[in-house]
């Protein structure tokens, strides 16, 4: 079996019909117009066991000019992606990710989304995040932030097992989740993700259980569902060739899955993508840009752009993305055309990793061509397989599909 619940390319409960929430409330032309902004914030106290992201440890010290390196780059993209009249780029939301950006200090974080309303046209409404590990948060930090502008809060939890925590190297406690929560309400979020982890070594089904009984009792408007995925570069891919961690039988994070799936949805939850569950009205606007495909803007070291056609990323290096920033040059080191078969197949891939799935009638208007076209007999295997399901004008994955995506994902590339 190929399991892929746990893919990171990151409403109503899955049925065989569309579902509120999900479908684009604006016109295609107008939200290919605008764009999401991500900014990366590199820096860490410790670098997690199973992290291949682009972070750092040991450079807290670069804070401050990076901070002013990431303010100029803001300054430089808006003037980069004017619209042909001169104003500047429309932007529905903000998403600062990382590494970990709640090491910034209030007054970074409050400086540089002045810079994105000064170089963008942030929508009024605009969803704007912050990722935070629960270790790193207090009282008084989590009010300046919600002061500052931060609507949402995306914490990586992981595990509510202090075990399996230090296993995946986090510098948080299991009491340190429950009291950011706390602090987070007090402070005014009404929207907050909590990240877990499971397939990991030595986790249960008891653990993963206990782990998600904990979560409900705090109430997160919105929970994100990993399996562990151990990547080259890391330290658990070094353990896993050791033998010192044996990675998780895929029949049993199958299981822990289609638990969280039953479980979350009985409480209330709308598990509108693959791995990510919310309430009513709290689906991740942000995502939803990845998944619907459509454009963004990164900032920051080693961050990621799509827009209009083209896919560039930024020096990953801190120091010398400061160095290069420090001559007001935008730090862009590889770039790419997206030719329209790779745009066709990549848009279909990530919608049908949503609970709506691909509505052919957008797909169609979006690139001139009904995507039974494009695709060709590639999907008749797996359509024969009941890996997919066709309604109203809606292509989705079935309940099956959604473990062996992938074998359908592979089917949409084209030959």
């Amino acid at each position: 079996m190929t399991y892929t619940a746990p893919l990171t390319t990151h409403t109503a409960q899955q049925t065989n019909s569309p579902q509120q929430g999900m479908q684009p409330s604006e016109s295609l032309a107008r939200l290919l117009d605008t764009a999401s902004l991500y900014l990366h914030v590199p820096f860490c106290h410790t670098r997690c066991h199973y992290c291949d992201f682009n972070t750092y440890a040991g450079l807290l010290p670069l804070r401050a000019p990076y901070v002013r390196a990431l303010l100029n780059e803001i300054e430089l993209a808006g003037q980069s992606v004017l619209y042909p009249d001169g104003s500047p780029r429309r932007a529905r939301t903000i998403f600062f990710g990382g590494g970990t950006p709640s090491l910034l200090t209030v007054p970074q974080i409050t400086r540089l989304l002045t810079a994105c309303y000064r170089s963008f046209a942030i929508d009024a409404d605009a969803e704007i995040t912050l990722e935070a590990n629960p270790g790193t948060l207090d009282q008084q930090q989590l009010v300046g932030i919600h002061a500052a502008g931060i609507n949402r809060l995306s914490m990586g939890a992981q595990s509510f097992d202090a075990y399996l925590l230090k296993t995946l190297g986090r510098i948080h406690t299991p009491d340190e989740i429950e009291q950011a929560v706390h602090f987070a309400r007090a402070a005014g979020f009404t929207s907050i993700n909590l990240d877990f982890m499971f397939g990991l070594p030595e986790q249960t089904m008891q653990h993963w259980q206990e782990t998600l009984a904990q979560a409900l009792i705090l109430r997160p408007e919105h929970l994100s569902l990993y399996s562990l995925i151990i990547e080259e570069g890391t330290l658990f891919h070094s353990w896993t060739e050791e033998g010192r961690i044996t990675p998780a039988d895929e029949d049993l994070c199958a299981d822990m899955y289609e638990y969280a799936d039953a479980l979350l949805q009985a409480e209330g939850y709308i598990n509108y993508e693959i791995s990510n569950w919310a309430l009513p009205g709290h689906q991740s606007r942000h995502n939803l840009t990845y998944w619907q495909n459509l454009p963004y803007i990164g900032m920051g070291a080693g961050a990621y752009s799509s827009f209009q056609g083209r896919r560039y990323s930024n020096e990953r290096s801190p120091q010398e993305y400061i160095r290069i920033l420090k001559t007001h040059r935008l730090p862009e080191v590889e770039s790419e055309t997206i030719e329209q078969a790779q745009a066709m197949a990549e848009t279909a891939f990530l919608a049908l990793r949503t609970a709506l799935g691909l509505h052919l009638p957008t797909f169609e208007e979006r690139f001139g061509q009904p995507f039974s076209t494009f695709v060709g007999d590639r999907l008749h295997l797996v359509e024969e397989a009941g890996l997919l399901e066709q309604a109203d004008g809606w292509l989705r994955l079935s309940k099956r599909g959604r473990l062996l995506g992938n074998a359908v994902f592979l089917r949409l590339l084209p030959n």
